[in-house]
């Protein structure tokens, strides 16, 4: 496994590549826009190049997910297979949300869910989400995913798929919190 930091680790360099990991609710594209604002690479929403209208994937996306990887600075989530290799090929930083699920992301994904299909809120491409009673029947929900996620087994993986890039390990909010304002700030500050 590559080294993994901790959230008070001091990050080698200003990262200019960044993928956000986590399971559906934890919080990726909220960090991956905070990772944004703060190293001042653009952020790519990777839902929003996957999903077409109707909510199926988009014929285009691993071209756009291959034009993404070879920009000199981007942020953005690591999702789907096919996409997943293509990015740590190129990104210099991993962020791991491994967040307590029963605790922290299961109810995330839930309000989420909730807020969503209530207030039929459109993601990306003029989809909204679907009934609540999906949750019970299609294998392929948000809250079906977040528990089959085995990003415990693909970011060891990334030793010996990607042994260039840097991976922070972050497990709780305050982690999270005290990453972005200390050595994600210090690094793209160029502090020690």
């Amino acid at each position: 496994m590559p080294r993994v930091l901790r959230h008070d680790d001091p990050l080698p360099r200003h990262p200019q590549r960044v993928l956000v990991a986590g399971v559906s609710g934890a919080g990726k594209t909220t960090l991956a826009r905070r990772v944004a604002a703060v190293t001042g690479a653009p952020h790519t929403e990777i839902d929003a190049l996957f999903h077409g209208p109707g909510w199926e994937p988009r014929a285009d996306f691993l071209a756009d997910v291959r034009a993404l990887a070879a920009r000199d600075a981007w942020t953005t989530e690591w999702q789907y297979a096919d996409a997943r290799p293509i990015l740590a090929q190129r990104a210099d930083l991993l962020v791991w949300l491994d967040l307590p699920f029963g605790t922290v992301t299961l109810p995330r994904l839930v309000r989420r869910t909730l807020r969503r299909r209530l207030r039929r809120e459109e993601p990306w491409n003029g989809n909204v989400e679907p009934p609540l009673w999906t949750v019970l029947t299609d294998r392929e929900h948000a809250l079906g995913r977040a528990t089959r996620d085995k990003l415990r087994s693909r970011v060891p993986r990334l030793e010996e798929q990607a042994p260039h890039l840097v991976v922070v390990r972050l497990r709780s909010p305050r982690e999270v919190d005290q990453w972005v304002g200390g050595p994600l700030r210090a690094a793209c500050r160029g502090e020690p």
